[in-house]
């Protein structure tokens, strides 16, 4: 298949280029939600400047025009996705690899919209904290745990969850053995719930009463104690929803599903089918129907409003790791399992360049002249810069 044909018919940046003026005459946003839609609009184009490539055989000419390398851009996360898998694979023990995801109710929405930092690190710490107070009781051992956020539902609606690898097995305390898990099992997820729960609505409690929290419109949460236990009282009348799903087929079904989830956004460019008459559609999966494949169309306003939802504060780091995968110990400890596995330690890697990379996924030289087809190598010839050139309505290249 060629460029040509697996290029999406529409992208998000076509989306923010056509109704993105609007959405901000009708919203006020912050400057840094104003950057990500002006990073995703401008990603590729003459706009950011880029470079001239020449083949120094037929002389065929190219533009290649710069990334934005915003995270929230659906065309920039790739290399880094691919990057990130390669450098956890010498990571991976001989053990089973447990995946729990740990959801947040509806009625934090709002809160978390208000709040993004302080609920994300909450969310963070009470999921870390309750499963390895588990493992702390039952082999008195420190499990391995690598946390991935996601904010969004397969909608673009607003489900708050965090998605945990997590080891089978600890490292006991002392340091000189290694505990597995059970077969199959790691802990019950109703007694995690619980927990979980518990712990985080403590730690929300406490965010409150000092002062953390900033109250969203209209709520009267922090009004006054009442209606601040009032609050807490009513998420703990249900079970919040923590599911674990069956281990992993061995470590490298653990890159495979790591590969798809770490550097997601919120839609990806494939998932979009068409824009008509200011509506924008796409596909969505029926997780209630075995993943099947369905179709939506919202207004590209509310489409526009949905995406910001999902945009992370600035600098926040929405993938972390815990336990004896935390820190700048790291490699001490994970040296430390392998001997205890009769491994040998694991030698460093060279960091590769981006077109080693690409070669080694493609399996064929990516500066090939695709004109001539006789392999010959294509060369820069021209750097021009975003100031250098006309700020003409964004082009996207060829």
């Amino acid at each position: 298949m060629s460029d040509e044909e697996s290029r999406p018919r529409i992208e998000v940046a076509d989306i923010v280029r056509k109704y993105g003026a609007e959405y901000r005459q009708k919203h006020r946003l912050d400057s840094w939600h104003q950057g990500v839609l002006n990073a995703i609009q401008n990603c590729r184009t003459q706009i950011l400047g880029g470079h001239i490539d020449q083949c120094d055989c037929c002389g065929h000419q190219a533009i290649s025009y710069n990334s934005c390398r915003n995270r929230h851009c659906p065309k920039c996360q790739g290399m880094d996705n691919i990057r990130w898998v390669q450098e956890r694979e010498a990571e991976l023990l001989p053990i089973e690899y447990f995946h729990v995801i740990f959801t947040l109710p509806h009625e934090l929405n709002l809160l978390a919209q208000y709040n993004p930092s302080t609920v994300y690190n909450l969310l963070f710490k009470a999921a870390t904290e309750t499963l390895q107070s588990f493992a702390k009781k039952r082999w008195d051992g420190t499990l391995g745990i690598t946390c991935v956020l996601h904010t969004w539902g397969q909608k673009l609606e607003q489900h708050i969850h965090l998605h945990t690898i997590v080891t089978g097995g600890v490292l006991a305390e002392q340091k000189q053995r290694w505990i597995n898990t059970p077969k199959n099992y790691l802990f019950n997820v109703k007694n995690l719930s619980k927990v979980y729960r518990g712990k985080f609505c403590s730690e929300l409690k406490q965010a409150y009463r000092q002062g953390e929290i900033i109250n969203p419109p209209g709520s009267i949460i922090a009004k006054s104690e009442e209606h601040l236990q009032y609050f807490i009282e009513g998420l703990q009348r249900h079970a919040w929803v923590v599911y674990s799903k069956p281990p992993f087929a061995g470590p490298e079904a653990v890159l495979k599903y790591l590969s798809r989830y770490t550097h997601r956004i919120a839609i990806s460019n494939q998932r979009l089918l068409a824009e008509k008459q200011g509506k924008i559609e796409f596909t969505w999966k029926d997780y209630k129907e075995n993943c099947k494949e369905k179709e939506m169309s919202l207004k590209a306003e509310e489409f526009i409003r949905r995406f910001l939802l999902h945009v992370l504060p600035k600098g926040y780091v929405r993938i972390r790791h815990y336990g004896i995968l935390a820190g700048r110990d790291r490699q001490a400890k994970l040296t430390q399992c392998r001997l205890l596995f009769g491994l040998p330690a694991q030698a460093k890697k060279e960091r590769q360049s981006n077109l080693e990379l690409l070669q080694e996924l493609r399996g064929a030289d990516p500066t090939a002249c695709s004109i001539c087809g006789q392999g010959h190598r294509v060369f820069m010839v021209d750097l021009f810069s975003r100031w250098e050139i006309d700020h003409d309505p964004p082009v996207k290249a060829a």
